[in-house]
């Protein structure tokens, strides 16, 4: 793998709840994880490497970092995030380049996700 200078490399959440996120990104977005010890996660399949970590228990302060996930289909993700547990807190508006919603994970991270029009 190469990497390219000043470019998004690694994206790394804080995580309270170590199963219970396996779980959730499992199956909203069929994201892979390994365990690297109790307190962290890395993962792939998100298109960049990135992982959670609850390292500094620390509790999630939201909205914190916004990472915007994109979907071909809005209402389809929609409906996964939902099925897998995670939380609709914005419903899906426009935006001149699309629509998108935000969500949260089993650890109160939000995050995003946007669709073209």
């Amino acid at each position: 793998m190469s990497h390219q200078n000043n470019t998004i490399n690694y994206i790394e959440l804080p995580m309270t709840k170590n199963s219970e996120t396996k779980s959730f990104y499992n199956k909203a977005f069929g994201w892979r994880f390994t365990d690297w010890g109790p307190d962290y996660l890395s993962f792939d399949g998100a298109g960049i490497d990135g992982g959670f970590n609850r390292e500094d228990k620390v509790p999630v302060n939201s909205p914190g970092v916004l990472v915007v996930l994109y979907a071909e289909d809005l209402d389809k993700t929609e409906t996964s995030i939902k099925s897998a547990g995670g939380q609709i807190i914005k419903p899906a508006y426009s935006f001149p380049g699309g629509r998108r919603f935000h969500f949260t994970d089993p650890n109160g991270n939000q995050l995003a996700v946007w669709s073209e029009k």
